[in-house]
């Protein structure tokens, strides 16, 4: 039985800085389905985070190339337009706009899709409720709890349905209840929409409890077996 098409392939990618005095990252190469969701693990400072934005066209490589549903990535003219139609990120410092409420910090990713303003504000009011945050709907970041925030940071993620959600440390700064709450949110995203999630954490019981890991070191992927389970996730014991 023939495997299925991978979603993401990733081919001896390098990302060098300073003139290549800094290599980030280091013939990195994985391929990743649509409903997976893929722990990326390693120490600070290892690439997480550099591979996660070249991922979301953040940055570009210094060499090899990024195949998303079989479109080479650096071939995208728009990658704005590219990012608003297929991408989400999830950050560990949630990034909320603190000029503007929960609601309207939903809405501004579908400003991108040219969604008319009632469309946005009925599909980001549908996400609020699903995320339990419908009482918080109109008030400022600074006005609600951390693991309120980062719960409207996924449901902004969310909201365009993008089949490759990118998530960096989204635990990091909550409790085992609102973290687990977070991860569960997004499997249920990666299960029901067909997408790819990439949970970079610190984590090893996160990470165990995901589909996959992919672990890096010294901005290279580390050699070895590497644990694979679909149908997840289990319950974490401590997500923070």
């Amino acid at each position: 039985m023939n495997e299925p098409t991978p979603l993401l392939a990733v081919s001896h990618l390098f990302r060098s800085y300073e003139g290549g005095l800094v290599q980030a990252l280091r013939d990195v190469s994985f391929s990743a389905r649509a409903g997976e969701v893929v722990a990326l693990t390693g120490p600070s400072g290892c690439g997480k985070s550099t591979l996660l934005s070249l991922l979301g066209l953040l940055d570009r490589p210094t060499a090899g190339s990024i195949q998303f549903a079989g479109q080479d990535t650096a071939l995208i003219r728009n990658p704005n337009a590219f990012r608003a139609a297929d991408v989400g990120f999830v950050f560990q410092f949630h990034h909320m706009v603190s000029t503007m409420t929960l609601q309207e910090n939903v809405e501004a990713p579908m400003v991108a899709l040219g969604l008319p303003k009632r469309e946005r504000q009925a599909r980001a009011s549908m996400m609020l409720e699903r995320m339990d945050l419908v009482s918080r709907a109109n008030f400022l970041p600074a006005n609600v709890s951390g693991g309120e925030r980062q719960r409207a940071a996924v449901a902004r993620a969310l909201i365009n349905q993008p089949r490759l959600l990118l998530a960096d440390e989204p635990t990091g700064n909550l409790d085992s209840t609102n973290g687990q709450r977070v991860i569960d949110l997004l499997v249920q995203h990666a299960r029901a929409q067909g997408a790819l999630v990439l949970i970079a954490t610190h984590n090893p019981e996160i990470a165990q409890a995901l589909d996959r890991t992919i672990e890096l070191l010294d901005g290279q992927v580390v050699s070895g077996p590497s644990h694979q389970r679909l149908g997840g996730p289990r319950e974490l014991v401590r997500a923070v």
